[in-house]
């Protein structure tokens, strides 16, 4: 009888795994975007946070499903997170299918520098 709950739990622990695995390919990011989570096409959870990592000296304006957000910014590390929450006026809460995110950046020191990017995801 433990075999057969040994089992159903490998079993449970593989169908999550490939459920909730990147796909494709790295994806390219223009500079000044570091990093990007969720990835674009990711598969995530309904506790998914929007993270976006510039690079210094550069802000932004992020975008969730057409509505402006206001991400928290960790000073010196140019990160953005938001997640929606019931006090949030534009979501409160993922609903499972795509979302789309725009980042909107500036460079706010030297030469100006302006520039957007776009991708998708999917909450499970």
């Amino acid at each position: 009888m433990i075999y057969i709950g040994l089992a159903a739990l490998v079993v449970a622990v593989i169908a999550l795994a490939v459920a909730f695995a990147p796909r494709g390919e790295p994806t390219e990011l223009p500079s000044p975007i570091e990093s990007v989570s969720p990835s674009p096409e990711d598969q995530a959870m309904l506790q998914t946070e929007i993270v976006v990592d510039l690079e210094v000296g550069h802000e932004a304006e992020i975008v969730v499903d057409g509505f402006p957000v206001s991400a928290s910014y960790v000073q010196g590390t140019a990160t953005y997170r938001w997640s929606p929450g019931p006090n949030d006026p534009s979501i409160s809460a993922w609903t499972t299918g795509e979302h789309t995110v725009v980042v909107n950046w500036e460079k706010v020191s030297g030469v100006p520098e302006f520039g957007s990017y776009s991708w998708t995801f999917e909450i499970r």
